[in-house]
């Protein structure tokens, strides 16, 4: 079973920085983290679960709109690791970011693919 956590959250002020980390374990035998196509999400109160960003097994990433410019999305697969650098952060950024991993090797922004998640982690914006 792969277990998530992630790291990194905070309360920041806007236009300030935050780098999100999410280490994962307990992979599947044979398969490495980088046969995972992972995401980012975040949920703010009453608010649907979104997609931040995408990044499949090669490395090919997505960012949503509402981000792009501002986010960026990698992964250290030497170290079982996913990031997010979230730049310029705004108000409505401030939400519960969840780390995700999919079975599958390509990326989706939809939450039906990831079979996986962490618990996620608290990022609070001040204005």
């Amino acid at each position: 079973q792969v277990s998530l956590v992630e790291s990194g959250g905070g309360l920041v002020q806007a236009g300030g920085s935050l780098r999100l980390s999410c280490a994962a374990s307990g992979l599947a035998s044979g398969r490495t983290f980088g046969g995972y196509a992972m995401a980012w999400f975040r949920q703010a109160p009453g608010k649907v679960r979104e997609c931040v960003g995408t990044i499949d097994w090669i490395g090919s990433t997505s960012i949503s709109d509402s981000v792009k410019a501002r986010f960026t999305i990698s992964r250290d697969n030497s170290k079982n690791t996913l990031y997010l650098g979230m730049n310029n952060l705004k108000p409505d950024d401030a939400a519960v970011y969840y780390c995700a991993a999919s079975n599958y090797r390509t990326a989706d922004y939809r939450t039906g693919q990831y079979a996986y998640w962490g618990q996620g982690t608290q990022v609070t914006v001040s204005s």
